[in-house]
């Protein structure tokens, strides 16, 4: 399990917990990072003081290397790009946008730059703007999705770049590990997978759902607009989906979702919020903590490779 991830950001695995909205805090992210991956704080559409907040958390409950992940579109996107230099953080993924216009700064501090990518074209100009590595996040994936497949994103994306390719979307255990690998990912990027830890700070009722969830059970919104998301199936996506198909309007449409993930974290109202899921949800039937989930995805990977 050393890889040119390990090397490059100084882990003993080359897993990373993925930056989701409001689930990726500061539990979450310094558990990750101390069973030996690398725990993203999520920083969302919120506020910089906030994610300043949840820096020095981490830092008060963990040494090891951690991260941000940054939504370019947030309109705090130029303040929390600052903290990032200001408190030292050794990396961060950036989603939803190209980082460049805040490369020469973070490069100039020392911070390794991964930017999530659903396209080649996208991982190549990554790459020649300056990022350290990208993660190349599949369709399967939970929250907002590309086209994509893992299975042919990954590969293409390896044979383009240069630099080490991270993979995402799809992978729950070993065997997904050991897959991608195989299709020349040097690390793995999990999202649902740490939504079920006991170390995650969600309403119980968002657990639930993905323990219980079916193969069948995640459905796809959004297509229609231009922005898909993958969570799983309730009274929100069957209204939003039949609303879709007659042709809503985009602001009709947005109103079904708006605030809707928060009600599913916070509220734990898994059947009006947004129960953002990958397709891995319906293979996750118990509850562990963070370190547990990283020590067996090791231990399968081991024995397969």
């Amino acid at each position: 399990m050393k890889t040119s991830i390990t090397k490059l950001l100084g882990i003993e695995y080359p897993i990373i917990q993925g930056g989701m909205a409001w689930v990726a805090e500061y539990h979450l992210a310094a558990a990750v990072s101390e069973a030996g991956g690398l725990g993203l704080i999520g920083a969302a559409n919120a506020p910089a003081e906030w994610v300043r907040e949840q820096i020095q958390k981490v830092k008060e409950l963990t040494k090891k290397p951690f991260g941000v992940n940054i939504m370019l579109m947030s309109p705090h996107a130029d303040e929390v790009a600052k903290v990032i230099v200001e408190e030292a953080v050794p990396v961060v993924t950036t989603g939803a946008g190209s980082p460049e216009k805040y490369m020469k700064m973070w490069k100039a501090a020392g911070v390794k730059v991964i930017p999530v990518v659903a396209s080649v074209a996208l991982a190549k100009r990554m790459e020649r703007c300056g990022a350290d590595a990208v993660v190349a996040e599949g369709t399967e994936a939970g929250g907002h999705i590309g086209e994509n497949t893992t299975m042919v994103l990954v590969p293409q994306v390896a044979d383009a770049v240069q630099i080490p390719v991270i993979a995402a979307g799809g992978i729950a255990d070993g065997r997904g590990v050991a897959a991608v690998f195989m299709l020349g990912a040097k690390g793995v990027q999990l999202g649902t997978r740490f939504v079920a830890t006991e170390e995650a700070q969600v309403h119980e009722n968002y657990k639930n759902c993905i323990l219980k969830a079916r193969d069948i059970d995640s459905r796809v919104t959004g297509r229609s607009t231009g922005h898909p998301v993958r969570a799983l199936r309730n009274q929100m996506t069957k209204t939003y989906l039949q609303k879709e198909q007659e042709g809503a309007a985009f602001e009709e449409l947005e109103l079904l979702t708006l605030g809707g993930l928060k009600k599913v974290v916070v509220d734990g109202d898994v059947q009006n919020g947004s129960v953002m899921a990958g397709q891995i949800a319906g293979m996750i039937k118990e509850k562990m903590s963070c370190k547990e989930v990283i020590e067996k995805l090791v231990q399968e990977t081991d024995a397969l490779l």
